[in-house]
């Protein structure tokens, strides 16, 4: 009997990387690919901030075919909204009936991932939800997955902690007004190693810098509604750059989705 086919809503980030680790441990869906929302004038992970290219060795690492999801900058959830039911649409077609996300408590975040998944036919799949955020942190860590930080909320992590490994000294340094994941938005990963890695990334680190921005009713990566207190705020980005030996395209590419275009 055939697995039911399953697309990865990827970030890049820790909760990503952890709930792929499970879903593909279970043995119970086919993972066709990884679906990242991009923006589209920076070449950047939607929040994130982190380069195309490093979305690419992260995919060719998992031996799993990449497809961005390309919005402009200052995406309003309307066209944010209309852009995902189109992609969902194309997978659809493809035979995709789920996508798996790395959602751990946020149950306004489940709530509409599941109701725009069902106006396209597909379910959701949260395989680390209700999860204790402690713990899945020591498990992220022992499992020998590797990240650093790429992105921290200035409203809830002072500018040094972008650009830190994502470790138990990581963990015990946090404000306890931090989620350890930062499942509220406080800070933002980039994996480079795992279980599911075929090899480590190489990077250098690059420039730290601050962007402020504007609540406009748009989304993060995650599809997240957006909250204005956290928006309206500035972010500390740590820039990363593959270093050139470093392949930088997936083996077997699966492009843009055709709403892309």
């Amino acid at each position: 009997m055939s697995k039911p086919k399953a697309i990865m809503s990827w970030s890049g980030g820790k909760d990503s990387a952890l709930a792929l680790y499970h879903a593909l441990r279970s043995g119970l869906w086919d993972v066709t690919g990884l679906l990242t929302t991009v923006n589209e004038q920076h070449q950047r992970v939607s929040m994130h901030g982190v380069r195309t290219e490093l979305l690419a060795a992260q995919a060719n690492r998992l031996r799993l075919p990449l497809q961005e999801l390309k919005l402009p900058g200052d995406v309003s959830m309307e066209v944010y909204n209309a852009r995902m039911q189109e992609a969902y649409a194309v997978l659809r077609k493809q035979g995709v009936t789920q996508a798996i996300f790395g959602d751990i408590f946020l149950e306004d975040l489940r709530a509409y991932r599941v109701r725009e998944l069902e106006q396209v036919g597909l379910s959701g799949v949260f395989p680390i939800w209700q999860r204790n955020s402690t713990e899945l942190i020591h498990e992220f860590v022992d499992l020998g997955f590797r990240a650093v930080l790429v992105c921290v909320n200035e409203k809830q992590l002072d500018s040094e902690f972008v650009g830190r490994e994502l470790d138990l000294d990581l963990l015990k340094d946090l404000p306890k007004s931090v989620d350890p994941c930062g499942e509220n938005g406080e800070y933002h990963t980039f994996v480079y190693d795992g279980p599911i890695f075929s090899s480590p990334i190489l990077f250098d680190k690059g420039q730290i810098v601050r962007r402020t921005y504007t609540p406009s009713g748009g989304s993060d990566c995650h599809g997240d509604e957006a909250d204005e207190d956290a928006w309206d705020t500035g972010f500390w980005y740590q820039d990363l750059q593959l270093q050139s030996e470093e392949v930088v395209r997936p083996a077997e590419p699966a492009g843009e989705l055709e709403s892309d275009r």
